[in-house]
């Protein structure tokens, strides 16, 4: 990799405002071999990449070494992305087999050291942008905050902070506690029973920071309760969130595996469906009618299916919920896809190791999607979803300059995704791990 006047090891030291700070001599340049032109699903030819400040200022065919620069990069062979978007994780938290001991023993501040961790090793992937959806006690606003300011490394942060629930649903983090402990968690903690508990839970993630809410209609595995795909929402709870999140500027992701639960979810005007499991073909038609988007989430199913039949791992509940989800998930976004339903991109990161996030791209593959659909999914189409069209999602003059680089055709060997070895968010380049 060649750097000129800046090293990589600066660019990423001086942080995100480095550039705005420094009075520039020209532009910073990326050669690219190939560039996939995330719009129209196909690669491009050799490109130069000119970059201003924090975004792109213009695509120039060929190898184009201006007069003067800030900054060059050229790695040979390399093939430029735009920046991927996963548009669900969870960085405050990851899986273990002692996760529900732990929970007792950590303290908020034990999460959130690790997050920065998690953060790291997201962008370290070539997920330049997330969508955090769930955590405790806000930690991923405060996540979110120190990387924006350059504080830590990661990836940029659009966070639903805490998940909206019921009592005894798959947001109520109490499930499974002795009676003592159980408390009575309400609105203030995320979870509701009845139309005025829902305006008051979204007043309160708007006054806590967050970006957007996030729902709860239906069980889920890694909770301790007994079902996976309860209705666990009201159809006008589920509205009344929605309409206090649309007051708000605020988008809403329904965590729904079971059928009824999604076809509420729909109805009630949820932006996206997370996981859907046992989504049924009226689900689907219904969501093609309301223009809803589904966030499959294959290798979350596929690894909690794999850890609940490693004895102890899992709870005893959780594993065998683990075990009746895991092989459907794959299948029903194969089946979505043939629909026709829009879909975007998200792995729910923290069911499985951070870093991991790409191999979803291989499952997507392996579920019959084309590798430039499936590269849309984590460009154009998050960025649809995520309402950032206009900064993120595709390598074009005026978007943020946030750019990864692999080795070889991610159009005929999905896998290479990867491996990736350049990163660039917000035309600041992050240094890689050094087996990269």
């Amino acid at each position: 990799m060649k750097l000129r006047l800046l090293t990589a090891g600066m660019l990423g030291l001086l942080g995100a405002n480095a550039m705005a700070d420094t009075a520039p001599s020209g532009p910073v340049v990326v050669h690219c071999a190939h560039l996939f032109d995330a719009n129209s699903g196909t690669m491009r030819g050799e490109t130069t990449i000119l970059i201003e400040n924090d975004r792109i200022s213009a695509l120039l065919d060929g190898h184009v070494v201006p007069e003067k620069l800030q900054a060059e990069s050229d790695i040979p062979g390399m093939t430029c992305l735009p920046g991927l978007i996963d548009s669900h994780v969870h960085l405050t938290g990851e899986t273990s087999p002692t996760g529900y001991t732990d929970q007792f023993r950590w303290n908020v501040a034990d999460y959130a050291i690790r997050s920065t961790v998690y953060a790291r090793r997201t962008l370290d992937a070539g997920f330049t942008t997330v969508r955090n959806l769930g955590d405790g006690a806000n930690a991923s606003i405060a996540l979110r905050n120190a990387i924006n300011k350059g504080i830590v490394p990661g990836p940029r942060i659009f966070t639903a902070a805490g998940a909206i629930g019921t009592t005894g649903g798959h947001a109520d983090d109490t499930d499974g506690y002795r009676a003592d402990l159980q408390g009575d968690p309400h609105a203030k903690d995320g979870i509701i029973n009845g139309t005025d508990d829902a305006w008051k839970a979204v007043r309160q993630h708007y006054k806590d920071g967050a970006d957007l809410i996030k729902i709860m209609p239906s069980g889920g595995v890694l909770d301790e309760s007994s079902s996976v795909d309860n209705a666990q929402m009201t159809l006008e709870e589920i509205k009344a969130v929605v309409a206090a999140a649309h007051d708000y500027g605020f988008s809403v992701a329904a965590h729904a595996h079971g059928a009824e639960a999604i076809r509420r979810a729909v109805i009630g005007g949820v932006d996206s469906i997370e996981h859907g499991t046992f989504m049924s073909d009226a689900d689907m038609k219904l969501m093609k009618e309301h223009g809803t988007w589904y966030v499959p989430t294959i290798i979350a199913g596929r690894y909690v299916a794999e850890k609940a039949a490693v004895p102890g791992y899992y709870p005893e509940q959780i594993a065998a919920k683990a075990l009746q989800v895991g092989p459907l998930i794959q299948q029903t976004a194969a089946r979505a896809y043939k629909a026709g339903v829009k879909i975007a991109f998200g792995t729910d990161a923290a069911v499985y190791p951070h870093g991991e996030n790409a191999k979803e791209l291989q499952y997507m593959v392996e579920a019959g999607m084309p590798n430039a659909f499936v590269l849309q999914t984590a460009t154009t189409h998050a960025a649809e979803l995520l309402r950032r069209s206009r900064d993120l999602g595709s390598l074009e003059v005026g978007k943020f300059a946030d750019i990864i680089g692999v080795k070889g055709d991610p159009l005929s060997d999905i896998k290479v995704m990867q491996h990736v070895m350049f990163v660039m968010k917000g035309g600041v380049i992050h240094p890689t791990p050094p087996a990269y």
